[in-house]
This record gives C-alpha cells, sequence and structure tokens, in this order.
C-alpha cells in the first residue's frame, strides 16, 4: 500500500514555509512548547527522585520516579478521544492557545510547591493537570499544522517540524539539567516563560483555524468515527500499535535518574546530557529524512527501526561508560524517528481535514500510553529487577514485538511508498 500526495515542487523548500507567517508562528510556538517541556521534565524527575532518596532505596525510589508517567497518562487516557473531537469542532488555534496557557499556569504552582517545600504528591498533581493539558495539545497541533500549508508542502511541513521538535527536544533537557543544578525553582520559572512566550505566538496566527463541522451528529458518533477509521485502515493501525507496545516495553527514559546518580554517577548535569541524547539521533535522522524521505519498502524499513531501538536500549542498560550510553541513546532516538516519520505521514496526509483531530488523537492515545506507561512500567519492573534488569528486560520486549507484529500485520511489512 502506499500513500500518494502532489510531488513537492524543488523550488518550494523549506524557505517557502517559513515565509508562510501563519506557519511560522505555530512553528516558533512548537519549539518554544517543546523546549518547555524538555526543560520541565527534567526537573520534575531530578527533583522528585531526590526528595524520594531521603527516605527510600534506589528500586523505592526509581518506582516513585515511574509514577510520574502515570499521573500524566490517566488524565490522558481518559480525555485524548474528547479532546481530538473538540478538534474537529472548535477553532484550533483557540485551542492550542488555552494549552499553552494552562502548561504556564502548571509551571507556575510547581515553582510555588518548590518554593514552600512539602512532599512529592503536589507534584503528581500538577503533574495530572499537565496530562490533561496534553491530552488536547496534541491532536489540535497535529490538526492544525495541515491546515497553514497547502497540500504540496505538507510533506516538507512534517520534515520541518520533526526537526524543530527534536532541537527543541535536544536543548529542553540540557536547559533543564543546568537550571535545576542551580535550583528547582528557576528551572520552573524558565518553563514558565517559554509557556507563555509559546501562548504569545498562538494568538498571533492569523488564518482560518475553525475546521468543517458536519453538524447534527453527537460526539460520541464523531469519536467512533474516527476509531473506525484507525481499525479499518490496518497500515496505520499496525505503525501506532507496534510505537505503542515497543516503546511501552524499551522507554528507558524514565528511569534516566537512576542510571545518571546511582548507576554512571554523572549528577543532574550528566542526566541533562544523557536525556538529550536520544534527541540528537533524532535530529539527524530527521534532518536525513528530510532531504532523503523514504521512498520505498518503508514498511520493511520501520520494523528494523523498531528492533534498532529494543538493541540499543539492552545496550544502554549494560552500559558502564558514559560515551555508549550517549552513543546508544542516540542511535535509538535515531531509530524512533523513522518509525514517527512513518507514523505523522500516514496519518496526517492519508486522513481527510475533517477527521484529523479524531484520527490524531486515537494516534497520540497510543504514543502517550507507549511513553508515560512506559515509564511507569519501568519503574514497577525496576522494583524487581533492579533499574539495569528493568531497561534490559524492556529493550528485549520491544525485539520480540518487533518480531511479533511483522507476522500479525503483513499489510505493515509490505507497505512501500509513503510519499
Amino acid at each position: 500500500m502506499s500513500v500518494t500526495t502532489h510531488p513537492p515542487d524543488p523550488t518550494e523548500d523549506s524557505r517557502s514555509l517559513l515565509v508562510r507567517r501563519p506557519y511560522a508562528l505555530f512553528l516558533a510556538g512548537r519549539f518554544l512548547g517543546t523546549l518547555a517541556t524538555g526543560s520541565q521534565s527534567v526537573v520534575i524527575a531530578w527533583e522528585v527522585y531526590e526528595l524520594a532518596r531521603r527516605g527510600m532505596s534506589v528500586a523505592e525510589a526509581s518506582f516513585v520516579v515511574g509514577m510520574i508517567g502515570l499521573a500524566q497518562f490517566l488524565p490522558l487516557f481518559a480525555l485524548t478521544l474528547v479532546a481530538g473531537e473538540a478538534a474537529d469542532r472548535h477553532d484550533r488555534r483557540r485551542i492550542l492557545a488555552l494549552c499553552y496557557l494552562t502548561q504556564l499556569l502548571t509551571s507556575v504552582g510547581l515553582a510555588i510547591r518548590s518554593s514552600l517545600g512539602g512532599g512529592v504528591w503536589p507534584i503528581f498533581a500538577l503533574a495530572a493537570l499537565f496530562g490533561c493539558t496534553r491530552a488536547f495539545f496534541h491532536p489540535t497541533a497535529s490538526a492544525l499544522g495541515p491546515m497553514l500549508v497547502p497540500l504540496r508542502l505538507l510533506p516538507r511541513a512534517i520534515a520541518t517540524n520533526s526537526l524543530v521538535a527534536q532541537l527543541a527536544s535536544i536543548l529542553g533537557p540540557a536547559v533543564g539539567g543546568l537550571v535545576c543544578v542551580v535550583s528547582p525553582k528557576l528551572g520552573y520559572a524558565v518553563s514558565a516563560g517559554l509557556y507563555a512566550a509559546a501562548a504569545a505566538c498562538a494568538l498571533r496566527i492569523r488564518a482560518d483555524t475553525q475546521p468543517t463541522f458536519e453538524a447534527g451528529r453527537s460526539r460520541s458518533a464523531q469519536i467512533r468515527e474516527g476509531l473506525g477509521y484507525v481499525w479499518q485502515n490496518k497500515l496505520v493501525l499496525g505503525a501506532i500499535s507496534l510505537d505503542l507496545f515497543a516503546v511501552l516495553l524499551g522507554g528507558a527514559t524514565g528511569l534516566l535518574p537512576v542510571f545518571a546518580r546511582d548507576v554512571l554517577g554523572v549528577g543532574p548535569r550528566g542526566f541533562g546530557l544523557l536525556r538529550a541524547s536520544p534527541a540528537v539521533g533524532a535530529l539527524i535522522m530527521a534532518s536525513y529524512l528530510a532531504h532523503r524521505p523514504i521512498r520505498a519498502r518503508a514498511g520493511v524499513k520501520m520494523l528494523v527501526a523498531v528492533g534498532v531501538f529494543g538493541l540499543m536500549t539492552v545496550v544502554f542498560a549494560f552500559s558502564r561508560s558514559v560515551p555508549l550510553s550517549m552513543l546508544a541513546l542516540a542511535v535509538l532516538g535515531g531509530a524512533d524517528m523513522v518509525s514517527v516519520f512513518t507514523r505523522q505521514s500516514l496519518v496526517q496526509i492519508a486522513t481527510p481535514d475533517r477527521m484529523r483531530g479524531r484520527v490524531s488523537a486515537v494516534s497520540t492515545l497510543f504514543i502517550g500510553a507507549s511513553n508515560e506507561l512506559g515509564e511507569f512500567e519501568s519503574g514497577v519492573v525496576a522494583r524487581v529487577l533492579g533499574p539495569v534488569g528493568a531497561v534490559a528486560f524492556g529493550g528485549t520486549g520491544a525485539m520480540v514485538v518487533t518480531a511479533v507484529w511483522a507476522r500479525l500485520f503483513p499489510r505493515l511489512r509490505d507497505a512501500d511508498r509513503l510519499v
């Protein structure tokens, strides 16, 4: 199966996108928001682990860190499908701006809690609020971007979005690792300022961002239509479910504070570098895909990439060399980018605009589950096997899932052209 779009005009490169003011503002907001999220996630993880280690063992503190992912995932799971329907009903620009403003409030709340002191439970409550925001943010942003560029430039826009997001993902954790050395309060204040700037960018977008809505149908009927599209398209279903289970098992990022402090002994600055390493690999791969997009045997390449993701997770688990650990994480991030690019191309190009919010919500639910529940799974398994055993177990599981999915979804294995 292939997904065909108008071939990009060679004269219309990424500069053609950036001269379109609405898209440029959208891209700037995504960069600032992703930068804030990456920085804040490092500060939260480090502060929670430090608080937990005052009265707990390494394994118990690892479990507490993993619970952050669960606190963010539960509201994401509960609200994402409703959020997707809202993104297909209401002005997407306004929803995006409200998401940034709510994320700003979570940063302010985390800064106040850090100033006043206390336990970790207020952090979990604010993480849950952040999860509610993410439920609305991802479907809305995924559906809004294609409204701001012509169809012929959409493949380039997808690649550019990935480049910008990965650049922010590199800088965000590094910034978080540096500022939390000074104090967590400073880290939360920096994130709050970045979210405020992102909201300003979203509010300045001047374009028709109201989707065409099919009136007269209930919210539940609209949601069922989005679910039905994903279920019937086995290529899309196979791609996003592969990502779900592979990252659910193979995600090592939830235990990076443990590896930084107690396995590799590199402290908060080293933690920021480790946290940024997957994004470095992803940025390199995104740059390559922007110039040499996948044109043939896309399904096989995606399966191989997920297998490499699992293998590098195992290498990271047993590595005691900081350079080798960073290299394994970078290769892991590059492999994951192949999967991300394939999935985003399928979802955004093959889906009609009136359904993009709902279909993106289903994809967000799968990917959100893999990230947040992956952190939770790592924390739970770490209590039994320890942090090294938990990450090695997950990487092995990701490789097994890849082999199983190659047999369960032959249309994914046989997928050829995406662009």
